[in-house]
């Protein structure tokens, strides 16, 4: 087994803006987020919001405009392209949106695990599984001398989970990766990324829109316009105060005390605190 243990993520005030002929796309505007090791984390959100974003950040496949990434000891900010490379070839593993994008069509699932464990085995102090294991991890024993056309859907989808993984990386990254599922394969994936975690420790974060995924793995990070709007925690929502103080109100909320709203804050002794809207704010009404 691999000595690889979860990695730990940070992301402090993270701005991420697109340059562009038409005008400057903000895609992240001042991202705070930290992910324990070992941990599993859904980010969700609108198209465009971000997620997708910032777990391109996540994996150096972006450097941000502003603010600081940090997987386990390193600032992705701060290394070379060749640095980041080799991070990703050993410690960060990542699964792009659609299976077809992760694996080489005309090889079998043993030579996709085997070229995605190259760099790691030329690396010291990295103790690689043998393929089988790696398959077997993912819920794909003795399917090695398999090619991707002779797979279904669920199962090639766990195939690219294989290839993520197959580097023993303290970190997993997957983008969608139950988007074109039925319900049983996706519950195969979702299946496959639990035993990697619970097997290897590897904290993995997803992106995802179906809201199954998102329970299953325990702690749902929204991203909205940006930002982190809100966390769902065994079931429970929460919203967050970011690192300048700021908090997004849950769109149904902001319904019915848009921007511009005035509050005073009630700090009771007993820790909670209640927000009045204030006589000169934009709308009426009592306690939120």
């Amino acid at each position: 087994m691999s000595e690889h243990s979860g990695l730990a993520v940070a992301c402090r005030r993270v701005v991420q803006i697109y340059r562009g002929e038409g005008g400057d796309v903000v895609a992240l505007s001042g991202v705070d987020l930290t992910i324990a090791q070992g941990e599993m984390v859904a980010l969700v959100g609108p198209s465009g919001s971000g997620k997708s974003t910032l777990i391109a950040l996540l994996g150096g496949l972006l450097r941000p405009s502003a603010g600081r990434v940090s997987v386990g000891t390193f600032d992705l900010g701060r290394l070379s392209d060749r640095e980041i490379s080799r991070l990703r070839g050993t410690q960060i593993g990542i699964v792009l949106q659609g299976a077809s994008r992760n694996l080489l069509p005309y090889a079998s699932l043993y030579r996709n695990i085997w070229l995605a464990q190259r760099r790691a085995a030329a690396t010291s102090g990295i103790a690689l599984d043998d393929p089988e294991r790696v398959l077997d991890l993912v819920g794909l024993p003795g399917k090695g001398g398999v090619l991707l056309r002779d797979l279904p859907p669920g199962a090639r989808q766990r195939a690219a989970l294989a290839v993520g993984v197959a580097a023993s990386p303290g970190l997993l990254l997957v983008d969608e990766p139950t988007s074109q599922l039925d319900s049983a394969g996706r519950d195969e994936v979702i299946a496959a990324l639990e035993t990697i975690n619970a097997e290897r420790g590897t904290t993995v974060v997803v992106v995802t829109h179906d809201t199954e995924v998102g329970s299953r793995l325990g702690r749902v990070v929204t991203i909205r316009d940006g930002r982190v709007g809100a966390e769902g925690r065994n079931g429970k929502d929460f919203a967050v105060v970011a690192g300048d103080g700021t908090v997004q109100l849950p769109p149904d909320v902001l319904e019915e005390f848009p921007p511009g709203t005035l509050f005073t804050i009630d700090h009771a002794e007993d820790g909670s605190v209640t927000l009045v809207v204030g006589s000169s704010g934009t709308a009426g009404g009592g306690g939120a």
